[in-house]
Parts: structure tokens; sequence; C-alpha cells
């Protein structure tokens, strides 16, 4: 049997804790949408319930296959709204708590998915 070393992307997920990532070599203490090549910050998330099409706009043009959202600690529902607007789209969009997410992320990352992720890291208090 043959063991191959997968080679890990600059935007892996190492580490996850509340309050912060670790992206490659990378600690990021906000909110962040990651693409397969990059990572944007500042996401604005302070009302998961009331997200539309619209604060996604630069993931829908980007068109990934799947956006992932972790939504923080604890996993809550997007508006139906939303997600009836991705699927028009063609585009999948599954919910979970951010822990969550980042394996998911890098799980799909690895199988050199089209795949996004809107990570919600710091929460309001």
């Amino acid at each position: 049997m043959k063991f191959v070393r997968e080679a890990t992307s600059a935007i892996t997920i190492r580490h996850v804790e509340k309050g912060m990532l670790k992206i490659g070599n990378e600690e990021i203490g906000e909110n962040v949408v990651l693409f397969r090549e990059s990572i944007q910050r500042g996401f604005d998330a302070t009302n998961v319930a009331a997200l539309a099409e619209d604060d996604f706009a630069e993931l829908i043009a980007e068109a990934p296959e799947v956006i992932i959202f972790g939504t923080g600690w604890k996993a809550c529902l997007p508006p139906r709204e939303l997600v009836f607007a991705l699927a028009r789209r063609g585009i999948g969009f599954e919910c979970m708590d951010t822990p969550a997410a980042c394996r998911t992320f890098n799980i799909l990352l690895s199988e050199d998915r089209d795949v996004a992720a809107v990570l919600i890291v710091a929460e309001p208090d």
C-alpha cells in the first residue's frame, strides 16, 4: 500500500476556538469569508436571522458549488428566503456551527471541490 501526503492549501483551517481561527499560519479573530484561494475579513453577521441575498452578493458572483455557513458556536437556521435564493442559482447552502463548518470546508477543499465558507468567529456578547 502506498501512502501519499496530500498537499494542503494556504487556506486550510488548522485550528478553531471561540474567537479565533488559524488559517495556514495566520491567526484571525474576526468573521471571514473563505474562497478556494483567498480570505476576506470582516463579514458582518450581527443578526443571522436578518441575512439576505444581498449580504452574499460577492459569494454569489463567484458561483461556488456550495457555501458552508458557520453560524458561531451554536447552530441556527438562516432565513428560508436566503436558502431558496441560493438554490435558484444552483448554489448549495449548508448551515452548521463554526467548528463543524471548518471541518467540512477542509474536507471539501481537499476533495478539490468548488467551495466557499462564511465563518462567524467573533460572536457578539
